[in-house]
């Protein structure tokens, strides 16, 4: 098993529920979070809304997955990842579990 973390905007709640389910995960938790992006070091030209501290509506899934399973999910949002026009993506990480009961 591995520790499969995933974190986006709140506005793909939906998309990463898919993938999990193509990916036959079929088991998680999620949850919404507050995202935050420090931009004092951003010229005042790059950052539109002339904010150094922005926060954003985000959520962050957690789940158990099968070793097999885990590229193919990989492989899913980055996918979904690839076809984005926005400057958001999904963002993923395993971990490896060295016990679990």
């Amino acid at each position: 098993m591995k520790l499969v973390i995933i974190t986006a905007i709140k506005e793909f709640e939906k998309d990463i529920k898919l993938q999990l389910k193509k990916a036959e995960v079929k088991n998680f938790s999620y949850s919404e979070v507050i995202g935050f992006r420090d931009s004092t070091e951003e010229s005042i030209e790059t950052n539109w809304f002339s904010s150094e501290m922005n926060h954003t509506e985000s959520i962050v899934f957690y789940a158990f997955v099968k070793k097999e399973n885990v590229e193919l999910l990989f492989k899913l949002i980055n996918n979904f990842n690839d076809e984005q026009k926005t400057a958001s993506k999904i963002h993923v990480a395993v971990l490896n579990i060295e016990k679990s009961n």
